[in-house]
């Protein structure tokens, strides 16, 4: 791979982590999207730093289980359209004046809810449950419990 393609695909990857960790905290702003766009454009730049972004411990399990069509935990889909709801909601009834702008909130949130209920479901086995507690991480489904 010639050199530049190579830097700006790191630049590329490096700029959608920063985009994917804003996303953590920023309501309207995805952060799944951003973490897989960086693994695409680490996996044909940088093994180095594709190895790092799915080994750790916070983005790592997300990117992985999307990556290998395993899912995401009930919890976790319990707790992102919960926060979705909240935090779009929030922003509606207080920030937004403009009707077609609270429409527009609502819109992506419908979205969104869609996306996540149609992705597969998955329930962590007990000792990864445990696991998690201790490093925040989720692990892969159960033997039969997609």
């Amino acid at each position: 791979m010639k050199g530049l393609t190579r830097a700006l695909l790191i630049a590329a990857g490096t700029f959608f982590v920063g985009l994917g960790v804003l996303g953590m905290f920023l309501p309207v702003l995805p952060t799944t999207p951003f973490l897989l766009l960086a693994a695409w454009c680490f996996a044909r730049s940088s093994k180095r730093f594709y190895d790092r972004l799915l080994n750790n411990r916070l983005s790592g399990p997300y990117i992985r289980n999307y990556r290998d069509g395993v899912g995401i935990s009930r919890r976790r889909k319990a707790l992102s359209l919960a926060m979705l709801w909240l935090t779009i909601g929030a922003s509606a009834l207080f920030f937004v004046t403009p009707w077609w702008g609270k429409a527009a909130l609502f819109a992506v949130a419908a979205g969104v809810t869609v996306h996540l209920l149609m992705m597969k479901t998955f329930k962590a086995r007990p000792t990864e449950a445990a696991a998690r507690q201790g490093r925040g991480a989720e692990g892969p489904p159960s033997e039969g419990g997609l």
